[in-house]
């Protein structure tokens, strides 16, 4: 086991994908925070992995399927048994999928909601375990476009984050007062990502003028919500770009 008394805080970010999962990990890094990043295919961490520890950053990159209740039980065990206290947790799973209600099969359905909803539920619910004997943390959800509004062709992807949210604003009711900081993202717009540069070229064509959100800006926003004093704290912030119509 670490020493307690030197171990350091540690942010976990639970879907590091390759850009804001991994930007967000970048952030706390710089802010001083050992850094536990997951995702199912663990190989494809450790380009992060190198790239925090090449900056004086400490990284452990761990496969974790956040759908399975033993494997995040496990996950925040193990955290605080040989990393450090979680001070920071963020949910960063995506789950979007576009189908016709008539093509929406109960398999893609379910496994939305398990990864948008149900595996949220566990890392809020492991989270919090391991926070309120120290009346202290924070819970960022990323949220999108269709947390708020489903549209056609999302009916999974919608129902998913919608529950998300709901999880979240219950959380927030629930941890608030004992000192947990709950917050809920709405990521409105398209993010630099190679899938919008190769899928959405004209879309993508407007980052030149500011026109889809940037990782780097996303995360430094959600380390000003970890920063917000008690007095003054946010639950639900959108972020989209200046060009996009809501």
């Amino acid at each position: 086991m670490t020493d307690a008394r030197n171990r350091p805080p540690v942010a976990v970010i639970i879907g590091a994908g390759d850009a804001t999962g991994s930007a967000i990990a970048k952030r706390f890094s710089r802010g001083g925070y050992a850094i536990v990043a997951t995702r199912r295919n663990v190989d494809a961490l450790q380009p992060l992995r190198e790239e925090i520890k090449a900056e004086g950053g400490v990284a452990h990159t761990l496969g974790c399927d956040a759908r399975k209740e033993e494997a995040m039980v496990e996950l925040f065990e193990h955290i605080e048994r040989d990393i450090g206290p979680v001070e920071i947790v963020v949910f960063n799973i995506g789950a979007n999928v576009m189908f016709s209600i008539v093509e929406t099969t109960a398999r893609v359905y379910q496994k939305v909601w398990e990864m948008a909803a149900f595996a949220g539920f566990l890392t809020g619910r492991e989270a919090a375990k391991v926070m309120l004997p120290r009346n202290k943390g924070t819970i960022i959800f990323t949220g999108a476009t269709a947390s708020l509004r489903g549209g056609s062709g999302f009916s999974a992807f919608a129902s998913a984050k919608f529950a998300l949210r709901a999880l979240a604003q219950s959380m927030a009711r629930e941890l608030g007062p004992q000192g947990i900081h709950v917050a809920h993202s709405i990521i409105d717009g398209a993010i630099d990502t190679a899938f919008i540069k190769d899928n959405f070229p004209d879309k993508y064509a407007t980052k030149a003028q500011a026109g889809i959100l940037d990782p780097e800006h996303i995360a430094e926003q959600y380390w000003q919500i970890h920063c917000q004093p008690k007095d003054c704290w946010t639950h639900e912030f959108d972020l989209r770009p200046w060009q996009e119509t809501f």
